[in-house]
Formats: C-alpha cells, structure tokens, sequence
C-alpha cells in the first residue's frame, strides 16, 4: 500500500508540471502576441505612408519618419542583437547587454538595477506587478515569477530567499552586462 507522503508528492509532482506546462504555453502565446502587434503596427505605417504618398503635397515634411540607414554597422548590429519573438533567455556572460532580452525580461532586470542602485532589496514577483501597473492578480503575478525563475536559471537574476529576487553578482550598469 502506497504511503500517503508519497501519493501527496505524486500529485505535487503532477500539479507542478501542469503548472510549467501552462507557463510555457503563456510564455509562447506573449511571444506570439507580439509579433502580432508589430505585423499590426507596420500595417498602421504601410497605411500612412500610402496615405502620404497619395495626398497632395503642399511642400511640408513635418510628418517625414527618419528611417535609420540598415547599412550602418551600429544599426545592424542593434538588429541582431534585438530580442526576437520566441527568443530564448541567454545564459548571461560577461559583457552580454541586457537588450539581447525581450522586453519583459528587460523591465525586470531594470527594476532590479534600480533598486540595487539605490541600496534597496530584492522584490517579489507581487511587488514586481505593483511597480509595473499591472493587476496584482494570480496570473500576472504567476507570468512574472516564471520570468524571474528563468533568469535565475540563465544567470542574471539571483534568489537569495524563496521567491525574492536581485540581480546576480556581475549583472550591473545601465546596459544590464558588466
């Protein structure tokens, strides 16, 4: 006969990968969230561009965008090394920049910097929600702690207490590297 603990961490066991599994699932349907937005958003500049080519021009240019030129090394370089959709976290290094990350994981590691900028402690993920203007509800709260957890497994967040969060040592500066 099984014993009780051990059907307790059966089901433990069962509850924590549907969790993960549901976490995974909402990391890949904000991802794909926001593809969709910036497909959205360049359907919005398609339209206004054509609208600008198409109206009469009465010799202003004050709506003209400036459009960085993709040959210059700096913007490539920036292209690259933008988060993609469907990213995966890097595991941190010396000299990694912050903005290989989504910006989720940016705004996380920000709020992080600032606060140990100025000498305060590590946040938990329902403080974390509060600090962003998001619902202080479970998903919210759940969605973030799932980001945190995968930063501290990828190196640049620390957990010195059960669901508190600081960066990592070496993880500093304005660009989130060394």
């Amino acid at each position: 006969m099984p014993s009780v603990v051990g059907l307790l961490e059966q089901h433990e066991l069962a509850a924590r990968r549907r969790v993960d599994g549901l976490r995974e699932e909402a990391d890949r349907i904000q991802a794909e969230l926001a593809a969709a937005e910036r497909e959205w958003q360049e359907w919005v500049i398609a339209r206004r561009r054509v609208g600008t080519v198409l109206a009469p021009d009465d010799g202003t240019t004050a709506d003209t965008e400036v459009i960085p030129d993709l040959r210059d090394t700096d913007a490539q370089s920036a292209l690259r090394d933008a988060a993609k959709p469907k990213s995966q976290v890097p595991v941190w290094r010396q000299g990694l920049a912050r903005s290989v990350l989504s910006v989720d994981y940016q705004r996380i590691i920000t709020a992080l910097a600032d606060r140990a900028r100025l000498g305060q402690g590590p946040l938990n993920c329902q403080e974390m929600a509060a600090a962003f203007g998001m619902d202080v509800v479970p998903a919210r709260v759940e969605a973030l702690r799932s980001k945190a957890k995968r930063l501290v497994a990828r190196g640049w967040l620390a957990e010195p207490a059960p669901g508190r969060f600081t960066l990592a040592a070496g993880v500093a500066g304005p660009g989130g590297g060394s």
